[in-house]
């Protein structure tokens, strides 16, 4: 067994929340997660992920999205320290963005709150800005329905780099 993983299955319930919480901001998919210890293997705790993540609710997706800094910002209210420096090395790539392309996406996520009521959710890791640009006027276009289900599933991809993060892997 990794050993974090055999650390994380031992550890006292708010320590091992922590660590969810810190790859997911959703509290009762943290919560779930935790009572799934002991799980074995890593591939165990992707499955678990997955078989949690179907499980939630708008609003435990919600309180996922509020967890994340809109691309281009340093840090979401609600995120730990840890999410939040996960999300900037998740965003790093914004840094060598052209200032018509920030600007852009500061206008395009004003527009993407607004129509939808969260904030953009986009899997960041090996995406140029100029990328992550085009997938948001893209999904500007969606109904907030499907928009959602897409922004869960990006949610669902950056957890699992997370959990992977989290866990050595």
């Amino acid at each position: 067994m990794n050993q974090v993983l055999a650390q994380w299955n031992a550890a006292e319930t708010q320590s091992a929340m922590q660590v969810m919480m810190d790859c997911c901001g959703a509290h009762r998919w943290a919560r779930e997660m935790v009572d799934q210890r002991p799980i074995p293997t890593e591939s165990g705790l992707h499955e678990a992920a997955d078989r949690i993540w179907d499980k939630m609710m708008e609003s435990d997706w919600m309180e996922a999205f509020s967890h994340h800094p809109r691309i281009g910002e340093r840090k979401a209210q609600k995120a730990s320290s840890q999410s939040s420096a996960w999300s900037s090395q998740e965003q790093s790539s914004i840094k060598t963005a052209a200032d018509s392309v920030l600007t852009a996406l500061t206008h395009g996520n004003a527009r993407y709150e607004d129509k939808f009521g969260f904030t953009y959710i986009v899997c960041a890791t090996g995406k140029t800005p100029e990328a992550m640009l085009a997938i948001l006027r893209r999904r500007l276009t969606n109904a907030r329905a499907a928009e959602l289900r897409e922004a869960a599933e990006q949610q669902r991809q950056i957890l699992h780099i997370r959990l992977r993060k989290s866990f050595g892997q």
